[in-house]
């Protein structure tokens, strides 16, 4: 795994071990941050369900002025931190350990953010609707007017169109897995 471009181009990252976390792979980060190009540079970005890190420092090497990484599982955060470390970020994140939903529906600090990516395990199919209502629902609020929303599933595995305020835009497949892109329909309506 590396970072694909930015100021921490070609630096490679490492994965937990074991098969409890999915990386993304590069070629899905790379088509994920072509689309973003416009929006990243000075973006406040969060990676729900965030591993190894790979997506959020990807954010930060093109340009965030900010990247919140929520994870909860010990061995990835360990993973996140020594990747960092690596890297020699010493700010510009905060890494919150705890679940996704569980940091939505705290809605802690005062960020608003104009990026979420989340990508629960494939298997938490249950994460994806708990997590986008919220989205759409009672944690709006921390999102940024025109904010999208990014999540990674299966290819096969079709979501919602809509979850409260959010509603799809994209919709992008390649290989296994697929991107689905969401926004606020108030946004989207003016």
């Amino acid at each position: 795994m590396r970072v694909i471009a930015g100021t921490f181009r070609s630096r490679t990252l490492e994965a937990p071990p074991g098969l409890t976390t999915r990386p993304t792979s590069d070629r899905l980060r790379e088509t994920l941050f072509n689309v973003l190009a416009p929006r990243i540079e000075r973006a406040v970005f969060l990676d729900l369900y965030a591993g190894s890190g790979a997506v959020g420092i990807e954010a930060l090497s093109r340009g965030a002025a900010q990247v919140v990484f929520v994870e909860r599982a010990q061995p990835a955060i360990k993973v996140l931190r020594a990747n960092l470390d690596r890297l020699g970020l010493t700010s510009g994140f905060r890494i919150v350990t705890g679940s996704a939903a569980g940091y939505l529906r705290k809605r802690e600090g005062s960020a608003r953010f104009d990026l979420v990516f989340l990508d629960p395990p494939y298997d938490a199919a249950a994460e994806y609707t708990a997590v986008l209502e919220l989205l759409g629902g009672s944690a709006a609020g921390l999102l940024a007017d025109d904010a999208v929303v990014i999540a990674e599933h299966r290819r096969k595995e079709s979501l919602e169109d809509q979850y409260g305020n959010l509603k799809r835009t994209r919709l992008l497949r390649q290989g296994d897995a697929a991107l689905s892109f969401y926004g606020s329909f108030l946004a989207l309506s003016h």
